[in-house]
């Protein structure tokens, strides 16, 4: 399948500046762009990273940028001003982005960037000289993410950032002959300012293309938040295992859309694992398919281990079955604890932090909280027979990210 229709089929298609999608079909060079606001992307960023990687696949030409300038400024998108971060901690932040989008594209070939580079000794005159003067202010006003923040308050840095971004195009346009930069549709009015900007500075048309924005269907929300907050892709911020669950829980309305987004599967597999989804739903095939795929993707072959721990904190596997492996993967995700075949429910609650308190241990366990693999007691003491082969998962509430293990002494 050739690159405009892959993309077409998977949904990836919102704005463009070409009028022809076979435009797509002959590779050239493209840039993505990524920001630094923390020092991890998220599965949101996620997106278009696999964007780019689609594009690389069919013969194009990357740039990958690291916002370090852009960083500094905030993108004004946002509801309310962003808050200015340190240069030092923009730096570390850039660092680590950096690191994350050399392990998602490991194998491919690519050129790194950052707009640090060529904006750290720029002066301002000069700035606006080349670049402002370029820009009409009621073509900045017409900008929707602009007219948005009007009533709210924007400052003149966030107001400039289309300006920035336009002119790192420009840039990657004579350093790297860039003729295409893609992002999600939240970014398509700072794109046409570098289409707008090379326009007029070198009389060449270059192009631009968005992704829509993704919409979690059962909710309606922006994709890309748990009840936690944010799904990162560092797994110092969310575990492999916890990244796995958000995927698996995916509901029926959304699997289909994600498998096309998140995966590098190819249309065949896509549909066949749909067609077994809708014969026997219970199943959650294709839901399976879609962790197993993406925590691979973003954690390597290890991110594969997440869905055994997964399983034994579901209970769909006895705990007395794991082997040495799965216990210490166990260990890293959640808490654990050492108790005798008869000690107290309520001291491990506590010295496990699923519980701050023995007070609430006791108040959470009367109203039905607390659950021994995966069955709910009310007792305050183990019984030898919680114990599989010297092992038990111990969970306050239903959700399995709330679990201990616990082992025999």
């Amino acid at each position: 399948m050739r690159l405009s229709e892959d993309l077409a089929w998977r949904g990836l298609i919102k704005d463009r500046t070409f009028d022809e999608l076979g435009w797509l079909n002959r590779p050239q060079t493209f840039y993505w762009g990524v920001d630094a606001s923390s020092d991890s992307m998220t599965v949101g960023n996620l997106a278009a990273a696999l964007v780019a990687r689609r594009f690389i696949d069919a013969g194009w030409k990357a740039v990958l940028l690291a916002g370090g300038a852009t960083s500094l400024i905030g993108d004004p998108k946002e509801t309310r001003e962003r808050e200015l971060k340190p240069r030092e901690e923009v730096q570390k932040n850039v660092a680590a982005i950096k690191e994350q989008i050399s392990k998602l594209f490991a194998g491919k070939e690519f050129t790194p960037a950052d707009n640090y580079d060529w904006f750290k000794d720029i002066k301002y005159l000069d700035f606006l000289r080349e670049v402002g003067k370029n820009f009409a202010m009621s073509e900045l006003m017409q900008r929707e993410f602009i007219t948005e923040r009007l009533e709210s308050g924007i400052s003149y840095a966030e107001f400039s950032y289309s300006m920035i971004q336009g002119y790192d195009y420009w840039q990657l346009f004579k350093k790297h002959g860039t003729v295409l930069q893609i992002g999600g549709s939240d970014q398509w009015g700072n794109m046409l300012s570098g289409v707008s900007l090379i326009r007029k500075k070198e009389a060449k048309e270059v192009q631009a293309l968005s992704m829509p924005l993704v919409i979690n269907k059962s909710t309606g929300v922006k994709f890309g938040k748990s009840e936690g907050g944010a799904v990162w892709l560092d797994s110092a911020k969310t575990t492999p295992t916890q990244f796995y669950q958000f995927w698996i829980n995916t509901d029926d309305t959304d699997v289909e859309d994600y498998l096309k987004i998140f995966t590098l599967l190819p249309k065949e597999e896509v549909e066949r694992l749909m067609k077994q989804q809708k014969s026997d739903p219970a199943q959650r095939i294709a839901q399976k398919k879609l962790a197993q795929a993406v925590t691979e993707l973003v954690h390597g072959e290890g991110g594969g281990a997440a869905a055994d721990v997964t399983k034994y904190l579901t209970s769909q596997v006895f705990l007395g079955e794991a082997n040495d492996n799965d216990i210490e993967a166990l260990r890293k995700e959640i808490p654990s604890a050492r108790s005798s075949a008869n000690g107290s429910v309520i001291d491990t609650l506590v010295e496990t932090k699923l519980c701050a308190s023995k007070s609430l241990a006791r108040t959470v366990l009367g109203n039905g909280g607390i659950y021994i693999n995966g069955q709910r007691i009310n007792r305050t003491s183990f019984e030898p027979s919680d114990f599989q082969n010297g092992r038990l998962l111990l969970r306050r509430g239903k959700a399995f990210k709330d679990s201990a293990l616990v082992e025999l002494e």
